[in-house]
């Protein structure tokens, strides 16, 4: 069993009722649908006046003899409905017999295919629901290296071709095997000789169709690699439009596109080309042993008369009753290595094993008392070193900053702090507790961010705000907006702050966005607050407003400030100056220019307002 059906099995194990009860009747749809074509024998037998003369109702001899019990027993009512009626009322009652029969095959073949559907929608849900939890889990710097646009077509995509191909595994093993074996009992027990060319081509037919869907599973992996990176194109082109379009550069996407959806479209020919062979090719081979079977039999009835007409004609329907089976088989082992593909790239995702988690014993830390301590950290992405036996006492109530050109660390101290990333030696301590004994949760529920890229989500003001704290009230929301210099320009919106500002908050301008996200640090109310470049993407003006904004939520609070303008930190109880992830001057902002040396130069390098 391939390892991708047996990790599918624990989600299906959930919908176990609708797995029994569909193969209950899937069963019970194979049964009648080789009844229906067996009760034509005695249609044609009526028809050609040549039925058995049954005048009294046979005794049951066992299950041994049971085909030849209700044989007979139909033949009985046959002979009685003819001779008391006439022939046409013991032709409607064999007519009336298929019909039912028939109609039975089909409402087991819906309320079987009900209960797949429960199944298929079900597992879709938990696949996407399971996947989804992942991918918020997964740490940061996971998608520093894959692409978001493949990502979301494995959660979207891939998930889906899994839900439509890999269930059919239930109509393989049950509904389409049964019809073909109910078929061939029937046929071994009227004709043993003209079935024997019916299981050698049974097994050629099939080696033929599995040599043609061999490299199937290969092209689809690489289809669905390819529908990634368009979607990656697609929300990458979305993402930066503004870029894509002042640099005219909207023919290169396009070439992108183009390039990846002509891959695509010669991928999925490829594909489809032995898709559609699947069924035309099972149907053409079926043909070729009818027509023996029809050469043979003829034989059999005209020449030797060994076999009955009309028990010929219900032996080739009952042939034929393989054919579709057949098909179906051959088509559906196509779409589940499609399915199995698909299951490769959703449980590479779902397998990622994440580097960032919880101790077994992680303990909560409720609250902060005294001091941050970094410790002879040392950390690098990849190869290149980014923090070299960095250390560095944050007090309680202290705002230090931290402050240096770019690349020399200051932002892998906001990342660290957090845990988006851990160190790769040294520890960072909180009241004495290692970051990596306490649970993420706690951690990053004393402590605040505010990032330079201030990032909104299509929704309210409101909503964006109370991300922190879901159980905040109007009041609460418009005293956070208060602090952060912002309720001024919200309460003048349309619906206040119940307004929505569309995707990433683009109605607003970035100042506005700004100073949202400095309200929802404070709504959340950390004892820790991290700015990260928080000003540093504003115009002047803006930036005023932000700067008033920062020092009222700072108050009373333990600030970590990474700037990169310097004319924000002037206030900081310590100023500490990096160079390629080494400290090379602490101290007060006039300390440091009296100390007239790197951060001297740095102030020298920008104008003061």
């Amino acid at each position: 069993m391939d390892d991708n059906i047996k990790k599918i099995i624990p989600f299906a194990k959930k919908y176990k009722t609708h797995v029994v009860w569909n193969v209950i009747h899937n069963i019970l749809y194979a049964l009648f649908g080789t009844i229906g074509m067996v009760m034509i024998f005695p249609v044609l037998k009526v028809l050609f006046g040549n039925e058995k003369k049954v005048t009294q109702l046979p005794d049951y001899k066992g299950l041994l003899k049971i085909g030849e019990y209700l044989n007979d027993t139909l033949f009985y009512y046959v002979n009685y409905f003819s001779e008391s009626y006439g022939p046409d009322y013991a032709l409607l009652l064999t007519v009336s017999l298929v019909i039912i029969t028939f109609l039975f095959k089909n409402l087991f073949g819906y309320l079987g295919l009900q209960q797949l559907t429960k199944i298929k929608t079900g597992v879709l849900r938990d696949l996407r629901e399971k996947m989804f939890k992942k991918i918020i889990e997964l740490p940061i710097p996971y998608y520093s290296e894959k692409r978001k646009g493949d990502v979301m077509a494995r959660m979207l995509g891939d998930v889906n071709e899994v839900q439509n191909s890999f269930f059919m595994v239930l109509e393989l093993i049950v509904k389409e095997p049964l019809t073909i074996l109910f078929s061939l009992i029937s046929m071994i027990y009227i004709s043993w000789k003209l079935t024997l060319f019916v299981f050698i081509f049974i097994p050629i037919s099939g080696f033929i169709i599995s040599r043609i869907g061999k490299s199937l599973k290969g092209k689809s992996t690489k289809a669905q690699q390819e529908n990634g990176f368009l979607i990656s194109v697609v929300e990458e082109t979305l993402s930066g439009l503004k870029v894509v379009k002042s640099y005219n550069a909207e023919n290169f996407f396009s070439n992108t596109f183009s390039g990846s959806i002509n891959r695509l479209y010669k991928l999925t020919n490829s594909i489809g080309k032995k898709n559609n062979l699947a069924s035309p090719l099972s149907e053409f081979l079926g043909i070729v042993v009818i027509s023996i079977l029809l050469f043979y039999g003829g034989n059999l009835v005209l020449v030797e008369k060994s076999l009955d007409g009309s028990i010929f004609i219900a032996y080739i329907g009952l042939a034929y009753n393989i054919l579709t089976p057949a098909k179906a088989i051959s088509k559906a082992s196509y779409q589940v290595k499609n399915g199995l593909a698909a299951a490769e790239r959703v449980f590479e995702v779902l397998e990622v094993e994440n580097t960032i988690v919880d101790k077994a014993n992680a303990t909560e830390l409720k609250d902060f008392q005294n001091e941050i301590h970094l410790k002879n950290i040392n950390f690098s992405y990849g190869e290149e070193a980014v923090l070299k036996y960095f250390s560095l006492v944050i007090p309680k109530g202290k705002t230090v900053a931290l402050v240096g050109q770019s690349g020399s660390g200051k932002s892998t101290i906001a990342n660290l702090l957090t845990r988006f990333y851990d160190v790769t030696d040294g520890e960072i301590l909180i009241d004495n507790h290692n970051i990596k004994d306490i649970t993420m949760k706690s951690l990053r529920d004393l402590t605040g961010l505010v990032t330079q890229d201030s990032i909104m989500f299509n929704g309210t003001i409101k909503d964006n705000i109370r991300l922190g704290n879901l159980d905040a009230t109007d009041d609460d929301v418009i005293n956070a907006l208060k602090i952060a210099n912002a309720f001024e320009f919200v309460e003048n919106l349309p619906d206040g702050i119940n307004t929505n500002i569309g995707d990433s908050g683009n109605k607003l301008s970035g100042g506005q966005k700004q100073r949202l996200s400095i309200a929802r640090a404070v709504l959340k109310n950390p004892p820790i607050m991290i700015l990260d470049e928080a000003t540093s993407a504003l115009d002047t003006e803006s930036e005023k407003f932000v700067q008033v904004a920062l020092e009222n939520m700072m108050q009373n609070r333990t600030s970590i400030v990474i700037a990169h303008r310097l004319s924000t930190i002037q206030k900081a109880d310590k100023i500490v100056v990096m160079h390629k992830g080494e400290i090379v001057e602490q101290g007060t902002h006039d300390a440091l220019l009296a100390q007239n040396g790197t951060y001297s130069k740095l102030v020298m390098m920008q104008s003061f307002e």
